[in-house]
């Protein structure tokens, strides 16, 4: 049977093929691509769509000054399970919230540069259509905005066609939230991911200590209260950076802008850039499109003559005396130079035109100016070989004899003598790629002829030596739209402001958690010994702002057996899946923690211990490894920061884990000489017949301890302080006694309660000095006495 192609002739076979051609819509092919999304699995698409309405939820509430108070709720029903979200945001006008709910692509933060959890407008649309993809049910949504009386009640799904909502049900009903949203979904799904999604819920209380959020799912329910009633820092858009922009975009901005001038557009368009930053980059632009002038030595001191000389020959008909002064203001000025470019020599002519008619009366025109100008530039350049010979021996190694040096300097001075017709030659104009191609062709040639090469390095050395004598030409750079209409121009412009150092992008646009609040999300849902918490300064990528955050805690009831907990945050959403594929990992497996106090077999990899271990990125664009928004990618400025930041965090552990030891040791050897000195003095008092002598305050001497004790005589007692350690000790010393205490020393505080008096005294003691503390107490009383500010193995209570 023939096949279709051979039926048809080549236009028949174009038209039927162009006949099958279609628009695709995101929403359909996201139908058919749910698990890039992250709804792969029934497991995983319920904490992903919990993961989104949360996220959106945080959002919403933060934005309109609000503290969050979320609740979940999660139920089977029959086949499906149905997920309900409520939270306590200012919610969602009626016009708006079908296409929010309802529409892939629809938000309002893709555009902005400041940090948020969602940017790109698909992830709660995307559970949305999951649920109507799995159980063919629509979403049920309700809507409060605050001060309105009635909420507004939606069931709408996606048209995957047009990628549109499709609202069932549009009416007011009633609700108890005075606002905020409520979104319910039927879905195909099931709780294997329970612990994921108790970990999702979690964690994302650690990094929002100001949040309240709520979990009831069918085996039990999780609540997680605020630790802090600060909101996050409010955020503030910032423009793009000069670093952070790509061809397209350049152009598209170029495009765009009211500015004529190059100038205005980058000081207008950019942030971080003012006028002086903005003359930094036109001169490097000026580079790349006009290129720089080579900048000759100047003749010396006794060769000046031939310039005033050659300049005298070049004008004519303005008289002798006029001709000698300027001629001889051409000449001084010259030699106060040690090197000229065209342009530079230009400006020195037109200003000695000035002087000699002020001098004589007599005016010099352009004319005149121009022949000065080459007559004077051909006298400077008599002697490029010598010059370029200078800079080629200081740009080089020694082990190039002097021949060799100057037969490439005699080639190299031949490309400037050359001409190509538009002028540049004569002014020694050229762009650096020019000029190393200059630089290549003379080597060549030497490799040729003298049989002795120069390598990259040379080569490259010699570049930079002639570049740098170079001078930056003063012309004007095309105007804005001329560079809009020129993609090599355009290109020319980005390479400058990629070469031109701008200060990192401002960081208002960006909400750390900070390093307390982050200690105090660790210590609100992990019970530990230790915590320690970093936040690291603002890094810069790809003209993106971010900031790094740490945190550790340690032992307590942390499982000791086993790896690490790792938990990793993006704008403080934890991420629950593909750990092996994120940056955070990586960069946990290659830091020695064995140096840290921690286990790890084998030197590398996750450490073993009970410890968790956190990390958090905030930044305006997180540099995701998918669209479902699970791992951070490798970018070598962010993985840095995130080194630094858990490095920092974790000397605190070592200081603490050293510490710990060094009191364990101290607890050991106290212990030993507890029992030793009693059994040392009894066996002394037996051999020397002699009464057994008092060693309570020997251990503190011994050990260096801070000794307290208690005398009392009659009415007066007096607690005494003894700082036997080689640094100054802050102890707070409390005495609790029975009786009520009068004539109490300077410095204390007395608290009377349920019949008890507490005084409070908090001494600073000296190294090998004593305080004494004293009151009086009025007949028999009972006495306690409690000191803090001083490890327990450091001190020695005898009281």
């Amino acid at each position: 049977m023939p096949s279709l192609q051979s039926t048809l002739d080549e236009e028949g076979v174009a038209a039927e093929l162009a006949e099958g051609q279609r628009a695709i819509s995101i929403a359909e092919f996201f139908e058919k691509n749910k698990h890039m999304l992250g709804f792969d699995s029934g497991a995983r698409g319920l904490v992903t769509a919990v993961k989104e309405a949360v996220d959106n939820a945080l959002d919403a509430a933060e934005e309109a000054g609000h503290l969050p108070d979320i609740y979940i709720e999660i139920e089977e029903v029959g086949d499906y399970y149905r997920l309900v979200v409520e939270d306590n945001g200012p919610g969602i006008t009626a016009d708006e919230l079908p296409k929010v709910f309802g529409k892939l692509l629809y938000g309002s933060r893709f555009h902005k540069r400041e940090q948020a959890r969602g940017q790109q407008g698909i992830g709660i649309s995307a559970a949305v259509l999951y649920s109507q993809l799995t159980s063919g049910k629509p979403a049920k949504i309700t809507s409060r905005t605050q001060g309105s009386e009635d909420a507004k009640y939606f069931e709408l799904i996606i048209d995957t066609d047009t990628n549109e909502p499709e609202v069932s049900v549009d009416e007011t009903t009633t609700w108890d939230r005075p606002h905020g949203t409520r979104i319910e979904l039927e879905m195909e799904a099931n709780m294997r991911a329970r612990s994921q999604l108790r970990d999702y819920v979690k964690h994302t209380a650690v990094v929002n200590p100001h949040a309240r959020i709520e979990l009831r799912e069918p085996n039990g329910e999780f609540k997680a209260e605020r630790a802090t009633d600060q909101l996050p820092a409010e955020t503030e858009e910032i423009r793009p950076h000069p670093h952070g922009v790509e061809l397209g975009t350049l152009l598209k901005m170029l495009d765009s802008t009211d500015s004529y001038s190059v100038s205005g557009f980058l000081q207008g368009e950019f942030t971080r850039v003012g006028g002086k930053t903005a003359t930094g980059v036109i001169e490097r632009f000026n580079d790349h499109h006009y290129g720089r002038e080579m900048a000759w030595q100047t003749p010396k001191s006794h060769d000046v003559a031939d310039v005033e000389a050659a300049v005298a020959d070049a004008v004519a008909n303005k008289g002798r005396e006029a001709t000698d002064a300027f001629a001889s203001h051409v000449a001084e000025s010259v030699a106060e130079h040690d090197r000229l470019a065209h342009h530079e020599l230009t400006e020195l002519v037109a200003a000695a035109a000035d002087a000699a008619e002020a001098d004589t009366g007599t005016a010099f025109g352009d004319t005149v100016q121009g022949k000065a100008v080459g007559a004077a530039w051909n006298t400077v350049r008599t002697d490029l070989n010598a010059d370029l010979y200078a800079l080629v021996d200081d740009a080089t190694s020694t082990r190039k004899d002097d021949a060799v040096i100057e037969s490439f300097a005699e080639r190299l001075s031949a490309k400037f003598d050359s001409s190509d017709g538009d002028g540049s030659r004569e002014r020694d104009r050229l762009t650096r790629d020019t000029l190393r191609g200059y630089v290549d062709r003379a080597a060549d040639m030497t490799a040729e002829r003298d049989d002795v090469s120069f390598g990259g390095t040379a080569r490259e050395n010699v570049v930079d030596a002639i570049w740098d004598v170079c001078r930056t030409v003063p012309d004007e750079p095309p105007n804005v739209q001329a560079i809009a209409d020129d993609r090599d121009i355009a290109s020319a412009l980005l390479d400058a402001m990629r070469e031109t150092d701008i200060i990192a992008p401002p960081t208002d646009c960006l909400s750390p958690i900070t390093a307390d609040l982050v200690r105090s999300g660790l210590e609100k849902e992990f019970d530990a010994d230790f915590y320690a918490s970093a936040t690291r300064d603002a890094g810069v990528h790809g003209g993106d702002p971010f900031i790094v955050e740490a945190g550790i805690a340690y032992g307590g009831e942390l499982a000791a057996e086993g790896g690490v907990e790792l938990l990793r945050f993006a704008n403080r959403v934890p991420l629950v899946y593909q750990r092996g594929a994120c940056a955070t990992t990586d960069v946990l497996k290659g830091i020695g923690w064995r140096n840290y106090g921690l286990d790890q077999p084998g030197g590398s990899g996750l450490p073993n211990g009970p410890a968790v271990v956190m990390i958090h990125v905030a930044s305006t664009n997180v540099p995701f490894t998918s669209e479902s928004k699970d791992a951070i990618a490798n970018v070598p400025e962010i993985e840095d920061e995130i080194e630094l930041a858990v490095r920092e965090a974790a000397r605190e552990l070592k200081s603490y884990l050293n510490k710990r030891q060094s009191m364990q040791q101290r607890r050991e050897k106290q212990d030993v000489l507890s029992t030793v000195l009693p059994e040392m003095a009894e066996k002394l008092a037996d051999v020397t017949e002699r009464e057994q002598l008092e060693i309570d305050d020997s251990l503190a001497r011994i050990m260096n301890n801070v000794l307290v004790e208690r005398h009392v005589e009659d009415s007066r007692v007096k607690l005494v302080v003894e700082n036997h350690s080689g640094t100054n000790e802050s102890p707070d010393v409390t005495e609790i006694v029975s009786a009520e205490p009068s004539a109490v020393s300077d410095g204390a505080r007395v608290v009377e309660m349920d019949g008890e008096w507490f005084i409070k005294w908090s001494p600073e003691v000296g190294s090998d000095d004593e305080t004494v503390l004293e009151y009086e107490i009025d007949g028999d009383a009972s006495f306690d006495l409690d000191v803090t500010g001083v490890e327990s193995e450091k001190l020695t209570n005898n009281a």
